[in-house]
């Protein structure tokens, strides 16, 4: 019986290490603003402006790019996009939705993977911040775990979106094809 119940304990030890070894997630901050980032225990106002500026420099090369005002608000809501300083390659405007947050890495854990960046907020998913490549972060603000496929920093726009989809699937006009922002 002692022998079956050592066994027993050393299986359990073995499974909770394989799965604590699984854990693929990061600790990251996500702020909607520096005075939030700065309340937060072991943020300086400092770090938290600085990587304001760093998510606000990020936002402009990896937010989701429009080719019209309605598609964006269309995914984002209304009064919830502007244009983006880039322009079309006909010389036509682009648009791009807010910025409503950003996410760096947890200073408090001494160690970190989370690229800082900025976040959005869908029209169809308005608790959840997102990335620029769609992937859902948190719907809070504070410490939170997050995918280690969301830490890192999100891909470079280098086309623009004609309709909606960002937040949730749409339907391609051919054939009922669904596809989603980032596919």
């Amino acid at each position: 019986m002692k022998r079956s119940s050592t066994l027993t304990l050393a299986l359990m030890s073995a499974t909770a290490l394989t799965l604590a070894a699984c854990d693929n997630s990061e600790q990251a901050a996500i702020f909607e603003n520096v005075e939030q980032c700065s309340s937060q225990d072991g943020f300086d106002t400092l770090s938290c402006e600085t990587n304001l500026q760093l998510a606000q420099e990020e936002h402009i090369r990896a937010a989701p790019k429009y080719s019209s005002f309605a598609d964006c608000e269309a995914d984002f809501g209304a009064e919830q996009c502007e244009p983006a300083p880039q322009q079309s390659s006909s010389g036509g405007s682009i648009f791009m939705p807010l910025m409503m947050g950003y996410m760096m890495g947890n200073m408090l854990s001494g160690r970190s993977n989370v690229a800082t960046q900025p976040l959005y907020r869908s029209r169809d998913d308005s608790k959840n911040f997102r990335t620029g490549d769609n992937q859902k972060v948190s719907g809070k603000t504070g410490i939170s775990k997050v995918p280690a496929q969301v830490a890192r920093a999100p891909s470079t726009k280098t086309s623009t979106i004609r309709r909606g989809g960002f937040g949730s699937s749409a339907k391609a006009a051919s054939g009922g094809v669904r596809r989603s922002f980032g596919s």
